[in-house]
């Protein structure tokens, strides 16, 4: 079965790093940049030129620096903007400027004091500014997530007439349920004159932790490129993690879909962001967490000893990681114990196990885990003669 390619946009290095606390200077943004090109990924979206002048330096020097991916430039709908972009971006082998404007009711009134007449005026003026500098422009209908959809198909199409090659739909607040933004989506799809000179795209935030759900709705309805971030980093709740949707349409190969992205680098690269923003990856993270492949449930470990994929649905080595984790606690079982005792030297029979066991079991409900070392003491404070233990 052929699969429908879906573009990841990386932008760790835009609205990623506008996480409070997580600014990074260029020598490391390019670090990162680099990264981002081996992994796979089809756009980088390096920074925002115009809001000052060390983003302008890193987007000009990452725009030197990549050769095999889009570097994208972020604008607001200002003559200005755009200019200071396109300057930015001169030296990159496929420049992309992204422009847009808020378009939800809420943009119009209050930020903007405008009528929507006078936003889909200001929309087409930017897309046809930027496209004098550049072959490939994006737009994005800032807010799309509460935007009435037929206004919103009214402004694609005006853009795209313009000269938009991707329109971004970004439920910029992360509002949407994911039946909501697909619905928008295949609307979209439905309605929009000249939809196939445009590639929809789903930008998606996590204020009610469905960015990766809203994406893949997207992705299902014909939007093809997700906008994301390693580790799900950015503004409030963070953005769509790239790391669950890449291995969700992996994972689900009857969806046809699937993207470039090397999924071995996923770990390593989840951990050289975290360490460079100083931001720490949350243990229970999807895919990349310290947790995602470690099992602490007897039960659960008795499972995974016996058929990895009992419990996991994803083989460790396929984002990176060495080896599923098997976490002593009092939650675990013999089979646990025997599994790690034998790493560290000691074969039990199933009498000494037995033994072994009940001095475990002490131990277990005064720790939070029991670490290789404790399983030496344990044994040696059992009643097993440690000369008998293969």
């Amino acid at each position: 079965m052929s699969k429908d390619k879906v573009q990841i946009f990386d932008t760790t290095l835009r609205d990623g790093e506008q996480v409070p606390g997580c600014k990074l200077d260029t020598t490391q943004k390019l670090v990162i940049a680099e990264r981002l090109e081996l992994l796979g990924v089809d756009v980088i979206e390096a920074g925002f030129p115009i809001s000052s002048p060390g983003d302008f330096k890193s987007v000009e020097e990452i725009a030197k620096l990549i050769k095999n991916v889009t570097v994208c430039g972020l604008t607001r709908a200002v003559k200005k903007d755009i200019e200071v972009a396109a300057e930015a971006l001169k030296y990159a082998k496929r420049p992309r400027i992204h422009t847009g404007i808020g378009t939800s009711e809420s943009h119009i009134k209050f930020k903007f004091n405008s009528n929507k007449d006078a936003i889909i005026e200001r929309a087409v003026e930017a897309v046809s500014y930027a496209k004098s500098f550049v072959e490939d422009v994006e737009f994005y209908a800032e807010d799309a997530g509460r935007t009435d959809n037929e206004f919103l198909a009214r402004v694609c199409e005006a853009v795209i007439k313009a000269g938009a090659t991707v329109l971004n739909i970004p439920d910029t607040t992360g509002y949407c349920l994911p039946e909501e933004y697909g619905a928008k989506i295949k609307y979209l799809r439905e309605n929009v004159t000249g939809i196939d000179k445009a590639i929809l795209s789903c930008h998606c935030h996590n204020d009610l932790g469905l960015a990766t759900a809203n994406s893949i709705a997207g992705v299902t309805n014909g939007a093809r490129q997700i906008e994301c971030t390693i580790n799900g980093i950015g503004e409030r709740a963070g953005n769509t993690a790239l790391e669950e949707v890449v291995m969700i349409l992996r994972q689900h190969p009857t969806l046809g879909l699937d993207t470039n992205i090397n999924s071995t680098l996923l770990n390593d690269t989840s951990r050289m962001v975290s360490q460079k923003m100083g931001m720490i990856v949350q243990p229970n993270k999807a895919i990349v967490g310290a947790n995602a492949f470690a099992h602490s449930s007897g039960i659960h470990q008795d499972g995974v000893i016996k058929n990895r994929e009992t419990y996991e649905i994803i083989d460790p080595a396929d984002v990176g990681v060495d080896e599923s984790s098997i976490v002593l606690t009092a939650r675990s079982g013999r089979a646990a114990l025997a599994y790690r005792a034998k790493i560290v030297g000691y074969e039990l029979t199933k009498v000494q196990l037995d033994a072994v066991y009940q001095e475990f079991l002490k131990f277990a409900d005064l720790k939070k885990e029991i670490l290789d070392e404790d399983i030496h003491k344990i044994i040696e404070l059992s009643s097993v003669e440690k000369e008998n233990i293969a």
